[in-house]
């Protein structure tokens, strides 16, 4: 039986936003229901940065992404993170594929912050604000344009040149230079930075804005000042992870905030086991750690497409 190889060329050909939502939100239904499964994410530090482990299975899917973080590569000329996905089989666990996982991760981590965003923002929000202007922030803005009309999008970076970059890649879209602060006053806030530190002041916020904090993605990251997460309704992707290194783990730690306070997970809003946003003036914030049912939905959405698509390179890898 042959093994499919899909290289970053072919992986971009076939990614679509759009789809990417679609499947991402599905697989957040399973995981509530308990049809898929998912073991915590193990983390490998290494002096320039750290690898994570990310294995889970969905129905009629199973696999692991392998991806890192090292923070000094754009110097080198690499992306700060770079994934691989074994994509298995479950009845028999052969490998169907081994894909380029990079642009993967920056679709559905996009695509659930979109979907946090669609369950938590106030439905006629049509201002974003996107703090860090590397590659996820692109995407982010293609997510969320699929699902709200916005109006204006507001980019701050600083790097000038980074901001400069996004905007150019996105000439259809209201994307404008702004300051921290102004970047902050919007309907929805996207954190896309690799900070340890709080970035975001609650005095910049205005009431009933929502917030994407997707940078904390490891002990000891944090984005956001922890006296937001006091007043907010706060909705993680997995407890487990946003308590050990989402945008919680930092005030967890130091006894700021407790995972009692957890309003509940992105499964349960999506399953209508709770309420998204009730109250337009009221804060809301999505911790995005990024979890494997997410990677597997979407590896299996390209899995699917490339063979009828007849795409990717086949080797008799076993």
């Amino acid at each position: 039986m042959p093994t499919l190889l899909l290289s970053k060329d072919v992986i971009r050909g076939l990614l679509n936003i759009a789809d990417v939502i679609k499947v991402v939100e599905d697989a957040f239904k399973l995981f509530d229901q308990g049809r898929a499964s998912m073991p915590p994410k193990a983390y490998l530090a290494v002096e320039q940065g750290d690898f994570r482990a990310m294995p889970a299975s969905i129905p009629g899917a199973a696999g692991m992404k392998w991806v890192n973080s090292h923070p000094q590569n754009p110097s080198r000329g690499l992306p700060t993170v770079m994934a691989i996905l074994v994509y298995n089989d479950p009845e028999t666990g052969y490998p169907l594929a081994v894909m380029d996982a990079t642009d993967i991760t920056a679709y559905r981590t996009a695509a659930t912050s979109a979907i946090a965003s669609k369950y938590l923002a106030r439905p006629d929000s049509h201002v974003l604000g996107i703090i860090g202007a590397g590659h996820q922030a692109y995407i982010h803005i293609l997510a969320h344009a699929e699902v709200f009309d916005l109006k204006l999008i507001k980019v701050f970076d600083h790097s000038m040149s980074t901001c400069e970059r996004l905007i150019c890649s996105l000439p259809d879209y209201p994307v404008e230079k702004a300051s921290l602060e102004d970047t902050a006053n919007a309907d929805i806030i996207c954190t896309l930075t690799p900070s340890r530190e709080p970035i975001l002041k609650k005095e910049w916020i205005t009431p009933g804005t929502h917030i994407n904090a997707v940078g904390a993605d490891a002990a000891g990251k944090e984005e956001l000042d922890p006296s937001i997460l006091k007043d907010s309704i706060v909705v993680v992707d997995d407890l487990r992870q946003a308590s050990a290194a989402g945008e919680i783990n930092v005030p967890v730690t130091q006894k700021l905030f407790t995972v009692d306070e957890v309003y509940a997970t992105l499964g349960e809003l999506i399953a209508g086991k709770k309420q998204g946003r009730t109250d337009s003036n009221v804060t809301s914030i999505f911790d995005s750690t990024g979890i494997a049912i997410e990677d597997i939905a979407t590896a299996k959405l390209i899995y699917q497409k490339a063979k009828h698509a007849g795409r990717g390179m086949s080797i008799e890898l076993i």
